[in-house]
């Protein structure tokens, strides 16, 4: 596909191709979500079926439910990686002290080590301090991973970033609260955005995490998600997978939106 995109001279030839790459798996959730009795080796469907989004969007199903809570948990982890990514990518980027890189390889480490590591070690600490089996304990664990990524892109902002605006707008009367909202926010809002589109596809996708700490109480779509892969019933997985996708398509769509207007 590349290629053929490399040796293109028509660019709309090329995104139609390109677009046709990106949705066929779609096509073919979508059409799994609604075959019935499909099996290897015909290529068509011999009769389709609605069960699978009849079951999901029942009440007794809990996919309503998982959703909410997964989108809760995902913004909330989003707001507070950023606001706590926040102070220590300026520190990071834009002063000298002893010690920078050790606290930088700290900051790296969750990112860096096995996920079931860090989720297990997650849990024995939690655990230690009664923090699970509730959307508190869920929240903070998933803010592990999500903090390294919203520092590290927040780091290379603060790096572009000219601290002589804030002094000026200071000199100016403004105070630091407004220094903040109109000076040091919009400097740097691209790396905000992206942090943002990393910390909720993170928090969204979090499975083991969610399993381990949660407790089974706390139930999002992921978990839903891989029980019924498990079960072998591919309608009911394809189905809630395409549910599973449409926020976060939504998200990097009004995210790119963002990126054109800027």
């Amino acid at each position: 596909i590349f290629v053929i995109l490399k040796k293109s001279t028509n660019p709309k030839i090329a995104v139609a191709i390109f677009s046709l790459a990106v949705s066929l798996p779609l096509l073919w959730l979508t059409v799994q979500s609604l075959a019935r009795n499909w099996r290897f080796p015909a290529l068509f469907p011999p009769e389709s079926s609605w069960r699978a989004w009849n079951y999901l969007f029942a009440s007794s199903s809990g996919i309503s439910t998982a959703l909410l809570n997964s989108l809760l948990i995902a913004l909330v982890v989003t707001v507070l990686a950023i606001c706590l990514a926040l102070p220590a990518a300026r520190g990071i980027a834009l002063y000298n002290f002893r010690g920078k890189n050790l606290v930088l390889f700290a900051l790296l480490l969750p990112i860096l080590s096995p996920a079931i590591a860090t989720a297990i070690g997650g849990h024995a600490l939690f655990l230690r301090y009664s923090l699970t089996d509730s959307y508190l304990s869920v929240i903070l664990a998933h803010l592990i991973p999500t903090v390294p990524y919203c520092v590290l892109t927040l780091t290379g902002s603060f790096l572009r970033f000219d601290v002589n605006l804030e002094a000026q707008a200071r000199t100016l009367g403004a105070s630091v609260w407004q220094v903040l909202w109109f000076v040091t926010l919009p400097s740097i809002a691209p790396g905000i955005v992206v942090s943002a589109v990393f910390a909720f596809l993170i928090s969204w996708s979090q499975y083991l995490t969610t399993l381990l700490i949660g407790g089974g109480k706390i139930v999002t779509l992921p978990l839903i998600l891989v029980g019924f892969q498990r079960s072998s019933d591919e309608a009911v997985t394809s189905a809630l997978t395409l549910i599973f996708l449409i926020p976060t398509i939504i998200f990097v769509a009004l995210t790119a939106r963002f990126w054109r207007e800027t």
